[in-house]
């Protein structure tokens, strides 16, 4: 068995399964798909048009001739996400412009801390709100001081709007400071050496090349925010209920099939507007780029002149709207977790040790939400990174084969997850009949499955890029050797786009962790509730202990990032 013989069969067996690792995995992503996502999706859209059995569009017509649903519901929707795109694009340009125009110590890691509100959950930051905008919060509070409020802001749609703009302003600064650090110099050059002013010269020249992206900024944000859920459920409530809170309302009340025809109806909105931003991000994508970049100033004025004055003072009074807006609620949290009527207190943190000791079975528990979002958020990254992989490859280099596939498999983008976990409850969850054997898919697999689908697409779009850089000649030499497709990419590719995976890992780890849409309709019992939905449950009886297990959750949240990016620094090395 050791001899040349058994050599060679080894050898032959190891490259039969090399041979069939990529078409298994591919096989294995679509399958997963197809149960986890599009059969999910498909049963809603079914629950709408199907009732007791026969086809009917009565469901979907009743929502689009209800006034109630029209003006109240998707009108409000729609008006809610055009504020907070307003908001987002005022708050974010002028930070836009600072760090594209002007240059002082930690610039960079500014910029790069533009990210984190992506990563912070959603509910965690409305707990933050909360904090900081509550009627005892920390603005009346700073408003008492000098004798003025209080305020209330909480249950507003002014609330809603400014949590919307902390999430998405950072989203616009990074799109347009990235367009105007691709202006061309020479173009503004030209224009002043024709005798043009600066004012004249940004009107003409610059101005025209940051149009597009603060378009694509305020349509992502339009997107966003007209799909936003635990914001809205946190800070407005039932009585500023857009279509994702009616959904869950619905759902809650067992309505399914309403909740059904609503979320068809939402589905198509989100579908038409994705479909439009990609549309427009195809039509402008590549403009600007290999541009000589406009030289920095220095943040520190050389004059004091009224001119330069006037701008570093509105740059000052901007730094400090970026500290109320985007570090007040995080500060105010992890403040009001410490805090009480009588001053400095441990009480809130008491309290889930105490509910971690004492609570009964049925109650919500500190720790195991926190060993429940760790499970999760580790199985959903060993789920979403192959599959996240192997979409990345199959698009990158099939022509208009990888382009379908691309647009097939970014469907998780364009649909809520609330959708696609009212799709699993009523599918899944529920139990299908498949051979007439009853399926059943519940608990922490439903919950992975959904955070799984929501994240993989992050991986694809920060391992696509890379891939598609990569030059071919490698690939091929290396089968021109005898390396088989699987060998390929595990010894070339992988290591040349490392960045990248460990970026995606990054991502679908923090999606996870952070999910709540699909998981507060998903979890149940004492098994599956995660850290978000531990802070949601809170919060319904009081806010310290929300704050508290919301500092939790921040916690774990940022060291898990750092420990993630510890291992990627050295996997990369």
């Amino acid at each position: 068995m050791n001899g040349p013989r058994g050599t060679l069969g080894r050898l032959g067996r190891r490259l039969g399964w090399e041979r069939l690792a990529l078409p298994a995995a591919a096989a294995v992503t679509g399958v997963v798909l197809l149960v986890v996502f599009y059969y999910p999706v498909a049963t809603v859209f079914v629950e709408s048009v199907v009732v007791r059995g026969e086809v009917t569009f009565d469901p979907i017509r009743s929502v689009l001739t209800s006034d109630f649903y029209l003006v109240d519901i998707i009108g409000f929707t729609a008006y809610q996400a055009f504020l907070s795109t307003v908001a987002s694009v005022a708050l974010g340009l002028p930070g836009a412009w600072v760090l594209a125009r002007f240059e002082f110590p930690g610039r960079r890691t500014l910029r790069s801390v533009t990210i984190l509100p992506f990563v912070l959950p959603s509910i965690m930051v409305a707990i933050g709100f909360v904090a900081m905008f509550g009627r005892r919060g920390t603005l009346n509070a700073a408003l008492g001081l000098v004798g003025l409020g209080p305020v209330e802001l909480l249950f507003t749609l002014e609330a809603v709007v400014v949590a919307h703009a902390f999430y998405n302003a950072p989203l616009v600064m990074r799109v347009v400071t990235a367009a105007w650090e691709s202006v061309d110099a020479r173009t503004v050059e030209t224009a002043r050496s024709l005798g043009a002013s600066p004012t004249r010269a940004f009107r003409d020249v610059v101005a025209p090349q940051l149009l597009s992206a603060v378009a694509v900024g305020a349509t992502l944000t339009f997107v966003f925010t007209f799909a936003s859920f635990p914001i809205v459920l946190a800070l407005g409530g039932f009585q500023l209920a857009t279509v994702e809170v009616w959904i869950f309302k619905l759902v809650s009340d067992l309505e399914y099939a309403e909740a059904a025809a609503l979320a068809t109806v939402e589905t198509a909105i989100s579908l038409g507007l994705t479909y439009a931003y990609l549309r427009y991000e195809g039509r402008v994508s590549g403009q600007g780029e290999g541009a000589n970049p406009l030289p920095r100033q220095s943040l520190v004025p050389d004059s004091l002149d009224v001119k330069t004055l006037a701008g570093r003072l509105s740059i000052l009074a901007y730094g400090l709207v970026v500290v109320v807006v985007f570090v007040g609620p995080i500060a105010s949290m992890l403040l009001a977790s410490v805090s009480a009527s009588q001053g400095f207190t441990l009480t809130h943190y008491q309290f889930l040790v105490e509910r971690q000791a004492t609570g009964a079975s049925f109650q919500v528990k500190p720790l195991p939400a926190v060993r429940n979002s760790l499970v999760f958020g580790v199985a959903t990254v060993l789920v979403a990174l192959p599959m996240g992989v192997v979409v990345s490859l199959l698009s990158a280099r099939s022509g208009w084969k990888g382009r379908v596939i691309d647009t097939v498999a970014m469907g998780p983008l364009a649909v809520s997850g609330i959708v696609v976990g009212l799709g699993l409850l009523r599918g899944l969850v529920f139990g299908v009949s498949v051979f007439g054997r009853e399926l059943v898919v519940t608990g922490t697999v439903a919950i992975v499955a959904a955070h799984a689908v929501a994240a993989y697409p992050f991986v694809t779009r920060n391992v696509s890029p890379l891939l598609a850089r990569l030059n071919p000649r490698l690939v091929e030499s290396a089968r021109s050797l005898g390396a088989t497709r699987a060998r390929a990419l595990w010894d070339i590719e992988l290591p040349l786009v490392a960045a990248g995976v460990v970026a995606g890992a990054a991502f679908a780890f923090a999606i996870s962790i952070g999910e709540f849409d699909s998981t507060v309709i998903l979890a149940s019992g004492s098994g599956s509730y995660t850290m978000p939905v531990a802070v949601e449950r809170y919060l319904g009886r009081r806010l310290g202990p929300a704050t508290a297990m919301g500092s939790v959750l921040l916690v774990i949240t940022a060291a898990s990032f750092v420990v993630i990016d510890r291992f990627g620094g050295r996997w990369e090395s």
